[in-house]
């Protein structure tokens, strides 16, 4: 008799949060519900031994060790990046990993926290018809660094992080700050 083990919570939450940030990505601008506020699940579900990782919290960092993946000093040697403010991208942000035009696929992934409200920008690119409006607590100076950094194809995926809400912004959005 052949039997099938079922997933355990942890899976089960991995894989709604997978779902979740795959949505947010694919439909630039919509707001997707995580199953677990905060940045552990997403850690949990993106993080592993192949990966290196940045954060800017000592709480993120033993996540990230826990992991097994490589905790890096530098924005620029990470494939995924967690911060807890936008404000903490500053300077750093500079430095994030873009990826090459033969291989744009080396950017980093950043996921940050950012209250859902604030100034509107309006987003065009794949995955949107026409143009979707939103609103996030980001300074507009982190928009003219992105815009700076994602020259096409090369750039940095996003997710803004807002409780157990995300938006997700991949390399090929535009962004006009309103």
């Amino acid at each position: 008799m052949l039997t099938v083990a079922l997933p355990d919570a942890v899976e089960l939450r991995s894989n709604a949060t997978f779902e979740a940030l795959m949505w947010a990505l694919s439909r630039p601008g919509d707001i997707r519900t995580l199953p677990e506020a905060g940045f552990d699940a997403i850690a949990e579900t993106l993080v592993d031994l192949e990966c290196s990782a940045y954060a800017d919290t000592p709480a993120m960092r033993e996540r990230i060790v826990a992991s097994g993946a490589l905790l890096v000093d530098r924005i620029g040697a990470a494939d995924h990046v967690f911060l807890t403010s936008i404000d903490n991208a500053g300077q750093q942000l500079a430095e994030i990993n873009c990826g090459t035009a033969l291989y744009p696929d080396d950017g980093a992934t950043m996921i940050v926290a950012a209250a859902h409200g604030g100034p509107r920008v309006r987003l065009t690119g794949p995955g949107i018809e026409d143009t979707t409006e939103i609103a996030l607590g980001v300074p507009p100076r982190f928009w003219a660094m992105r815009e700076m950094l994602c020259l096409y194809p090369e750039g940095f995926d996003i997710f803004f992080i807002d409780g157990d809400k995300v938006i997700g912004l991949p390399r090929s959005t535009k962004v006009e700050v309103l």
